[in-house]
């Protein structure tokens, strides 16, 4: 299958699930949704994925649903928002064998009006949290973040907030970045109009280069998730 890029009859597609979000109405609408979003998510999945291996030899590129992709229904049982259909898509590129969504990761989600792209991981688990608290008690691997941190923030590149507003219990209080150690995630991303290169074959070109200088967070988060000190 070969990646031609995105277009903007799936953007469309999207403002469509939008106004009519209900399974009916998409069930009848899933050709579609297969032509204009599914069948271009594996192309783009298959070529990225050879791309992102010259970075990370050990990425997971699987272009299928539970994979690298992500089911186009949304769970609602837990969300205030009770529309059952997704209206921007998710494409995950994971490193090594953990669990796709508590490893280090390239990814990226695209809407009607933007294009996300990000590093890292955008979500601790209670476990994930545990272990990045325990490898910042280390000064070197705090002073590694904050390096790298700075040197993307002055890329152009955005960071989360911290989530909490103490410095959490186990840590002294006079201790160097203190402000690390309030993350609940730890990622790097852009958040964009799509790009030209969005609705072509140029888009797997486009991506590497951003996720090329995203490399170091990446590189960083994923020895984290290695840590069992």
């Amino acid at each position: 299958m070969v990646f031609e890029g995105f277009s903007k009859e799936a953007l469309l597609f999207l403002d469509e699930i939008a106004a009519n979000n209900t399974k009916e109405w998409f069930e009848a609408n899933r050709d579609r949704y297969e032509k204009l979003i599914l069948n271009p998510s594996r192309a783009f999945v298959e070529e990225m994925g050879e791309h992102l291996m010259a970075l990370v030899p050990t990425i997971n590129a699987i272009p299928k649903i539970n994979g690298s992709l992500f089911r186009i229904y949304r769970d609602i049982r837990f969300r205030k928002d009770k529309t059952p259909i997704k209206t921007r898509i998710g494409i995950i590129f994971w490193q090594g064998g953990g669990k796709r969504m508590q490893s280090s990761s390239f990814y990226l989600h695209f809407g009607t009006q933007t294009l996300f792209m990000a590093a890292g991981i955008r979500g601790f688990s209670d476990e994930t949290l545990k272990k990045y608290r325990n490898y910042i008690q280390n000064e070197k691997n705090r002073e590694t973040l904050h390096e790298v941190m700075q040197n993307l923030s002055q890329k152009g590149y955005r960071l989360p907030e911290p989530k909490y507003k103490r410095l959490p219990g186990e840590f002294d209080k006079d201790i160097s970045y203190a402000e690390l150690t309030k993350y609940a995630n730890m990622f790097v991303y852009k958040e964009i109009p799509h790009p030209k290169a969005f609705f072509n074959e140029n888009f797997c070109d486009f991506a590497y280069e951003i996720y090329e200088e995203m490399l170091p967070m990446q590189e960083w988060v994923y020895e984290m998730t290695l840590y069992d000190g």
